[in-house]
């Protein structure tokens, strides 16, 4: 009975975190370290022993942050007609059953860092920090957005660090297009919660500029990591596959602002999972063939 109960409840809580959404992180983050592994001098096989620690630490690490993200939230959630029906202010889960799932998770991230190398160690309560401070953002900034994109940023980064044991600043350009473009997704996530966010008193870009500026704030965010994904094909000096994986990513972000309007919110679901779903596995399948080709001397 036991057993039975303590599985229910991991399973609900893995729904609560939306732990199949890791997809729109974790390409970006084995790309860092794929490009780390491009470079010369690495070990061929010792990718293949370090990716899945660093597939344990970045979905544990995620699962830290979309915990704590939940308790904390529990009470505004519960007030917010579309959010009302989560686990926690719902009733399904208690919250000391997600404390302690956070634990474990945080535990679980620890021991994968440590297992990565020594710096990735020292650098863990660092990166738990930043993941979890988002949640108290939306209480006293309108650009809450942008300090969650550099909590999924920060992954490509980690990974970098994880592969060689030190920070090379070109990862840095994948760390800010992956903050631009989670910045870019949130806001038009968040324009559902406008009336919401106004009647609470948080804060958001929908909130402070209207859904129609908000929209605005979001293309620009996405032009600039576009910008940025250019910016790191030249520093890393990638090939023709790596720019067909942009130009992927620019149509499907043009399709993504078009299914969503001021006027028309009906699509942002779609937008929202389905579309940032393709951009970031087209971009991985992308990436990694250029940096598989070149690592095995095609290019």
């Amino acid at each position: 009975m036991f057993l039975h109960s303590f599985w229910r409840k991991t399973r609900l809580t893995l729904e609560m975190i939306k732990f199949e959404h890791s997809v729109f992180a974790l390409p970006f983050a084995l790309t860092g370290a794929f490009l780390a592994w491009r470079e010369p001098g690495f070990p061929p096989a010792a990718l293949w022993v370090k990716l899945p620690l660093i597939i344990v630490a970045m979905v544990a690490a995620r699962s830290v942050a979309m915990s704590f993200n939940r308790i904390l939230d529990s009470g505004i959630d519960g007030r917010n007609p579309r959010t009302s029906t989560r686990h926690l202010p719902a009733g399904l889960l208690t919250r000391n059953f997600s404390w302690g799932f956070l634990a474990i998770a945080a535990v679980v991230f620890f021991l994968a860092a440590g297992a990565l190398n020594a710096l990735c160690l020292r650098l863990a309560p660092v990166a738990l920090g930043i993941v979890m401070v988002y949640s108290f953002t939306k209480r006293f900034t309108s650009f809450s957005h942008v300090v969650l994109g550099f909590s999924l940023g920060i992954a490509p980064a980690a990974a970098w660090i994880a592969i060689s044991g030190s920070l090379d600043l070109r990862i840095l350009w994948l760390t800010a297009a992956v903050a631009f473009w989670t910045a870019g997704f949130d806001v038009i996530y968040s324009c559902q919660d406008y009336e919401f966010d106004c009647r609470e008193g948080l804060f958001s870009l929908p909130r402070r500029f209207g859904i129609g500026g908000a929209l605005w704030f979001a293309r620009v965010f996405h032009l600039a990591m576009i910008a940025c994904l250019l910016a790191l094909v030249q520093a890393f000096h990638l090939g023709a596959l790596s720019l067909a994986g942009v130009a992927a990513i620019v149509a499907l972000l043009i399709y993504e602002h078009r299914l969503v309007k001021a006027g028309d919110l009906s699509r942002v679901d779609a937008a929202f999972f389905t579309v940032n779903g393709y951009v970031s596995v087209l971009f991985f399948v992308f990436w990694a063939f250029d940096i598989f080709l070149h690592r095995l001397g095609y290019l």
